[in-house]
């Protein structure tokens, strides 16, 4: 097989099912030899088992391609040194990380649990800096040691972490915290020529729940060409591995830092956090002027972009 990424090694982690499974399907096809990260955990989380990442394995070496599986926890410490390693030892490099594992304990603020926030933050924050950590020291590493480093890391977040989102409080926080996350990556990493950029996909998956699939049907046996009434499936999760794919060859090596939105035939950047219009009066504030000077403010600035969910005025 030979395509954009042909001789390269990408992990892709939660690439069991849904849009994972797809990018590790799409590296693949494209050339890279593929570590296919998955827990096999149930929708709510119960259990562990080893063949939803066997599943994909199995796929790819149909498509002629190669790849192996890996089970770790990418919330734990060692385990997100083990799937580092468990690239290096099946295929002796490794080029690209896509941090892709995730889940939702959705739940509005005033009954949100202790531990449906904890875990949230734990699966998508830490499971984002855990094998970005491992993979960037491996990097660093071959850097120093003269070797030419061409890789990338492509992280995950959401529309709830770039706008927020009703009922999703601690999915919002998590997977903003992915989007500062990788700015800061790709400002420390680039000297050791690593790229760093976030994507923000919106299809139908186990995680997005029924909302899309009382719509558009179930992920599972339609063609990403081909909807539910044979026309294009904007919602199938494999219309987000292409960007990914691009993102991880060597001809994104120019392209770092950047936010990513993705959903069916559509590709867009998000623009930042930027600095606004000011109010500066050389001196302490008195409290009584600051009402008028915030008016000012608020007409020379936009509105913010709606909170996902929120009631509309």
């Amino acid at each position: 097989m030979g395509g954009i990424c042909d001789g390269r090694v990408a992990i892709v982690t939660g690439a069991g099912r849904g849009i994972g499974r797809e990018h590790a399907l799409e590296f693949a096809r494209q050339g890279a030899r593929v570590v296919v990260n998955d827990l096999g955990t149930g929708r709510e989380g119960e259990g562990r088992s080893a063949g939803p990442a066997l599943e994909v394995v199995e796929e790819i070496r149909d498509l002629g391609g190669r790849a192996v599986a890996n089970s770790d926890d990418v919330t734990e410490w060692g385990g997100a040194a083990r799937l580092v390693k468990t690239a290096l030892s099946a295929f002796g490099r490794l080029d690209i990380l896509v941090n892709n594992a995730g889940f939702v304990r959705d739940r509005m603020l005033v009954s949100m649990t202790e531990q449906e926030w904890d875990d949230v933050i734990r699966v998508h924050l830490k499971g984002h800096f855990l094998p970005l950590r491992h993979a960037a020291a491996h990097w660093r590493e071959r850097s120093e040691a003269g070797d030419s480093v061409d890789a990338r890391v492509i992280n995950t977040s959401s529309g709830a972490g770039l706008f927020g989102g009703v009922g999703q409080g601690n999915h919002s926080a998590a997977t903003a915290g992915v989007v500062a996350l990788g700015q800061v990556a790709a400002a420390e990493l680039g000297h050791y020529g690593v790229t760093v950029n976030t994507i923000v996909p919106a299809a139908r998956t186990r995680m997005t729940g029924e909302a899309l699939t009382a719509t558009t049907g179930p992920a599972d046996g339609f063609d990403a060409e081909a909807g539910p009434e044979g026309g294009f499936d904007v919602a199938h999760p494999a219309n987000i591995a292409p960007l990914v794919a691009w993102l991880g060859s060597a001809g994104s090596r120019h392209v770092t830092g950047r936010v990513f939105e993705v959903e069916g035939g559509s590709i867009s950047l998000a623009d930042g956090w930027r600095h606004g219009p000011r109010a500066d009066r050389g001196a302490r504030w008195d409290p009584a002027d600051i009402g008028d000077a915030v008016a000012k403010l608020l007409v020379d600035t936009p509105d913010p972009e709606p909170v996902r969910g929120a009631p509309s005025s």
